[in-house]
């Protein structure tokens, strides 16, 4: 073995709500944690501007803002974070290796992945512009619905996650305009006719986003085109929600982790191990359903307290703090 190679009790693959919260659980049972942030570092929140469902933040709190405590509180604790990522892990042995984007090679007793997943957008500048800007492109109904109160929004999307999220905008916002690439949804029958049947949802089908308008800051309208007859018309709305789908993060565990048909990671059901003894995961990286902060935190928690008690297992000398099960 070369001298070059590190050896790690605990390695925490990407940052976020999920990677934070493990590497505080796990640095107060005297795991050593070495946290890696990913090429995204804060993960998805780092593109929110305000953050108004997470415990304990009474008057919200950005997203960039949240993250820098999040770390700050796992440094406190003797996490060391590190930057860089990830880019190659061979799980096939009983040493869990990886190798950062340097070519630096770690093995690792455990391994948490917090990788979570990237939304995906349609692509078009005026789109990325004002996503950046924080005014008026979401893709998370659920974090940024409350926001828009009593306004005009519109979202694109033919799933059932698309139907779900405009569903949740009705509850909220004056008027919903839903549009549909092709002449009918995706998504199952029960979902189309929740919003067939809600009266503030239009829907039109045949249509594409041809550009996100707006004032320079903020978004007032969206252009959008029929594909059939070529009609180019004019929505008004001050938000734009886009329900295409995720990414899971996941494409350098595929060879060595069970993954589902669309790459999350499959866990065992109540907790966060996955496939291979010693290897858990945590936030996005395996939920489709919630992908919430609050959510990746606790699996977060899941996963270092699970870890801890692998470590336990494998190694008598290694005791399980039952005061950080808190």
């Amino acid at each position: 073995m070369s001298d070059a190679i590190e050896k790690v009790k605990c390695l925490i693959i990407g940052s976020g709500p999920a990677g934070y919260t493990a590497a505080i659980y796990a640095a107060r049972a005297n795991m050593f944690p070495v946290l890696y942030q990913g090429e995204q570092p804060g993960g998805q929140l780092t593109t929110t501007n305000d953050v108004e469902n997470f415990p304990g933040y009474p008057d919200g709190i950005t997203g960039p803002e949240m993250m820098i405590e999040l770390q700050k509180q796992a440094e406190r604790f003797g996490t060391e974070i590190r930057d860089g990522w990830i880019t190659k892990v061979d799980f096939s042995g009983d040493v869990h290796k990886v190798w950062v984007h340097d070519g630096k090679e770690i093995h690792c007793e455990t391994v948490i992945i917090s990788t979570g997943a990237t939304a995906m957008y349609l692509g078009i500048p005026s789109e990325q512009k004002y996503l950046k800007l924080g005014g008026g492109v979401s893709a998370c109904a659920v974090c940024d619905g409350f926001f828009y109160r009593n306004q005009e929004v519109v979202i694109v999307g033919a799933g059932d996650s698309a139907c779900e999220e405009a569903h949740y905008l009705s509850k909220l916002c004056k008027k919903v305009t839903m549009l549909v690439r092709r002449d009918e949804f995706r998504a199952s029958q029960i979902m189309q006719d929740r919003v067939k049947n809600t009266k503030n949802i239009e829907i039109i089908y045949n249509t594409n986003t041809e550009e996100v308008l707006g004032d320079g800051q903020l978004v007032t309208g969206v252009r959008a085109k029929n594909n059939i007859t070529g009609e180019v018309f004019d929505i008004p709305a001050t938000g734009f929600f886009v329900a295409i789908g995720h990414k899971p993060n996941t494409d350098i565990f595929k060879d060595f982790l069970e993954l589902d048909p669309t790459g999350y990671i499959i866990n065992i059901p109540g907790t966060s191990k996955t496939s291979i003894d010693g290897v858990f995961v945590s936030g996005d990286a395996a939920d489709n359903v919630y992908r919430q902060a609050v959510t990746a935190a606790g699996t977060g928690c899941m996963a270092a307290l699970d870890a801890e008690r692998y470590l336990a297992s494998i190694d008598s000398s290694f005791e399980v703090n039952t005061a950080t099960n808190y």
